[in-house]
């Protein structure tokens, strides 16, 4: 396992006057990738819409909870979705495993928000054939310039009767899971940790996000609730959460915090999987190491190269990164012991005289 300790003088940056340390270079990039506040609001103000439309269209007794990356504070920018969800009375068991599937209650929830929000969004379009779990819905109007919609992912849930957590749908059938308690952990988790666990979080989101999602954001909270103490930083958060998830999922999905679903799946093959997180994580040490070491550019560069975003973090320019290598090197053979050395004294062989002729 490798310690994050930060270098003590700081490193000054290519192309800045100022000296900031790996941590400050990673607090303004993660700054970069946050969720702004004008998005947040609409993304809110959407959830709510739905909410209230939805609790008027199963009444009192229902109640809505909220789950995924708002709910958790750890939303990305460009904003594309919202997670929602209504638990539905069921005292005589007319659904549920036992009962009937999800289909009638997901096209009540379909129909009532078409009917109610239609007029505010005109391309709003909903649903349900077809989807593994929510109703889905298409505003057709984004809440950032960027992106070309924006979605809500609508479940229809039922208190288990017999245990924790809730039904929800698997098509036409219900799955156990327990979202509740998903976002009571992972907001437990933010504040313990001084919300460092939410920061951590939202960078190894990113990072996925630049690799081809190679685990999806649950997955990732998930692993860093066993991994994101309240005592780190970023950096340290990072490579913690490197070091659990490659040791977990080298021999077994991530089990369900709530004790409640099935493990977590991975996507395709899990050995390619953990190579390409052991990777990643070589590379943020490159970052590190370079720090400690007083390379400045050279720890930036890896650090760039590690998100794969030059929008979140640009790399220094090239010519600076040459130099630095080419600093280094020299460093490097300076510091290297003579082959011709045995202590302090120069290593001297004796010799027999030649002649380059023959008599």
């Amino acid at each position: 396992m490798y310690q994050y300790t930060s270098a003590t003088d700081g490193i000054e940056l290519a192309s800045s006057s100022s000296k900031q340390t790996l941590l400050q270079v990673l607090q303004e990039a993660r700054e970069r990738i946050q969720v702004n506040d004008d998005e947040l609001d609409e993304a809110r103000r959407r959830r709510d819409l739905l909410a209230g439309t939805l609790k008027a269209e199963f009444g009192a007794d229902s109640r809505t909870y909220v789950n995924g990356s708002i709910a958790h504070g750890d939303a990305l920018t460009p904003l594309t979705d919202i997670d929602l969800g209504i638990v539905i009375p069921n005292p005589d068991g007319v659904y549920g495993p036992l009962g009937k599937g999800p289909a009638e209650l997901q096209n009540r929830a379909a129909a009532a928000i078409r009917a109610a929000h239609k007029s505010e969004f005109p391309n709003l379009r909903v649903y349900v054939n077809g989807r593994k779990r929510s109703v889905y819905v298409s505003f057709g109007d984004p809440v950032d310039p960027d992106v070309t919609d924006f979605s809500a992912d609508v479940i229809v849930a039922l208190d288990d009767g017999t245990g924790a957590g809730l039904w929800i749908p698997h098509y036409d059938t219900w799955d156990r899971s327990a979202p509740e308690t998903h976002t009571t952990l992972v907001r437990a988790a933010a504040k313990s940790s001084g919300y460092n666990y939410s920061r951590t979080v939202r960078l190894l989101k990113h990072w996925s996000r630049r690799h081809s999602k190679p685990l999806c954001s649950w997955n990732v909270k998930a692993l860093g609730l066993d991994s994101l103490a309240d005592s780190m930083n970023q950096l340290e958060g990072m490579l913690a959460w490197f070091d659990h998830a490659i040791d977990d999922l080298t021999w077994r999905d991530t089990p369900d915090p709530a004790n409640v679903a099935g493990a977590i799946g991975v996507p395709g093959d899990r050995s390619e999987l953990v190579d390409k997180l052991r990777k990643a994580q070589d590379k943020l040490v490159e970052a590190i190491t370079h720090e400690k070491d007083g390379y400045n550019v050279l720890a930036v560069e890896a650090l760039s190269s590690f998100f794969n975003d030059k929008d979140m973090l640009p790399p220094p320019e090239a010519k600076e990164v040459t130099a630095q290598q080419l600093k280094r090197t020299a460093d490097m053979r300076a510091a290297r012991p003579s082959r011709l050395s045995v202590g302090d004294r120069p290593q001297t062989r004796s010799r027999t005289p030649t002649r380059s002729w023959a008599p």
